[in-house]
């Protein structure tokens, strides 16, 4: 089976889809002739014209807008934000206009839009290149919202994304994009051609929305991540050796309750980590999930590892990313507790 780059298994949903279905339409900031900034999108506009893959002005709301719109007639538009930490101009339009579109119409009306977005840190860049947003749509009925965290899931996720008949958030962690990463920058990348993860079948396959996956097996302890930190919390248990149960939420909503309500039962505690800050983050959801559905279960508080409540540092970049030794010390303490 071939293997690919997060980047490459992107592009490879994206030219399926657009092969198979004449409505489907790429546009953003640079995406066209440029193939996007981290060449998501490169060989589309040659492949397919520039009337379905083409450049739009650097106006996040106007691309979004523009999204609604043709989505209301009858494309399915897969836009990119070239940065996660760019969309806030376009906020109003996705959970004022996309996500309610279906509600207000009484279903006349759909939105099949995808909105793609690079998130996260891990790559210098700075407090307007590094955020991770995911809470504030996590909060808005009508959208759905998935991350990623390996090239074989981006690319049957994101072409379930462009199948689904409303609005999805598909946020892609972008120290991901070659490579998987546990949090150790002082040592090699290494590279998805090296990881069993970047295999990734030809042709059209789905990766279903709304179902979390079960990455390690183990009993004393559930971690619950997405994106990058799956790779941090899988190289936070064997350093610190501790039998951690690894559930990839892969989708955040809808969200596969039923899976941390399976593993969290088993194993009695739970550690959430997120990139995002602290407060009011994705995290804060999970833990009030699990106890509720899983009180009596507990043998510990849940706890949760995230960035801080500071806008990304660039200089402090490592003490800002909850690494392997942040979520080590909280598993062994919440194994102690």
């Amino acid at each position: 089976m071939p293997r690919k780059t997060m980047i490459e298994a992107i592009r490879d949903a994206m030219d399926i889809m657009m092969e198979r279905d004449e409505n489907v339409v790429v546009f953003g900031e640079d995406v066209g002739f440029f193939g996007g900034v981290f060449r998501c999108t490169q060989g589309l506009q040659a492949k397919y014209g520039k009337t379905r893959c083409f450049d739009a002005p650097i106006s996040e709301a106007g691309i979004v807008g523009a999204a609604i719109g043709m989505a209301a007639y009858g494309l399915k538009p897969c836009i990119e934000i070239q940065f996660a930490d760019y969309v806030y101009p376009a906020y109003d339009q996705i959970v004022s206009e996309a996500a309610r579109l279906r509600y207000r119409s009484n279903g006349d009306f759909t939105c099949p839009i995808v909105v793609r977005m690079p998130v996260g840190g891990g790559i210098f860049g700075g407090q307007t290149h590094s955020q991770s947003p995911e809470a504030l749509f996590t909060h808005v009925s009508g959208l759905k919202v998935v991350v990623p965290s390996n090239p074989h899931d981006a690319k049957g996720l994101l072409i379930s994304a462009i199948e689904d008949p409303d609005p999805v958030i598909f946020l892609e962690p972008k120290r991901l994009y070659n490579g998987p990463f546990d949090g150790h920058y002082d040592r090699p990348v290494t590279p998805w051609s090296k990881h069993d993860l970047g295999e990734v079948p030809d042709g059209h396959y789905t990766v279903p929305l709304g179902k979390a996956i079960k990455r390690r097996e183990g009993s004393k302890l559930t971690i619950l991540a997405y994106g990058t930190m799956v790779y941090v919390a899988e190289a936070a248990a064997e350093e610190h050796g501790i039998d951690a149960e690894i559930i990839d939420l892969r989708t955040l909503l809808p969200l596969d309750l039923e899976a941390i309500i399976e593993s969290v039962s088993k194993t009695g505690r739970c550690v959430v980590v997120h990139e995002a800050t602290l407060t009011s983050g994705f995290g804060a959801e999970l833990a009030a999930l699990v106890q509720e559905h899983c009180f009596y279960k507990l043998e510990a508080p849940v706890a949760r590892v995230t960035g801080w409540d500071t806008p990304y540092p660039h200089a402090q970049e490592w003490d800002y990313f909850p690494g392997p030794l942040r979520l080590g010390r909280a598993l062994v303490e919440t194994l102690e507790g």
